[in-house]
């Protein structure tokens, strides 16, 4: 026999963060920072990335394994997704962590050129 759990204020408040992000992020000046920053910060794991696999250069094979299996998990994430208008803010912001981390890793290669 399986017991509910007791319905805190941390539990409601954690676990309603999507609605209320998607709330929050309904006025288009608010969504386009989020997206933004967003962006920015997936551009700076991607340059760093890209940075930490050059210095060292046995772990090139290993930095590119795990960003081809990250991107290819977010396009096949995203395939999957409903193409609902309540899911936007989600395909958005997995659109603007790509965008973000190739560029990061595209930058960082041509500065090796």
């Amino acid at each position: 026999m399986t017991s509910r759990l007791q319905a805190t204020q941390l539990q409601r408040s954690v676990g309603d963060w999507w609605g209320r992000l998607n709330r929050w992020a309904s006025n288009p000046w608010r969504r386009s920072s989020l997206l933004l920053i967003v962006m920015m910060s997936s551009f700076l794991i991607g340059s760093s990335v890209g940075s930490i696999a050059g210095v060292s250069g046995l772990m090139d094979p290993v930095a590119a394994l795990l960003t081809v299996g990250a991107w290819e998990s977010l396009v096949r994430l995203r395939r999957s997704w409903p193409k609902q208008t309540d899911h936007a803010l989600g395909l958005q912001i997995m659109d603007m962590v790509r965008i973000g981390s190739i560029y990061g890793l595209l930058l960082e290669g041509f500065k090796l050129i």
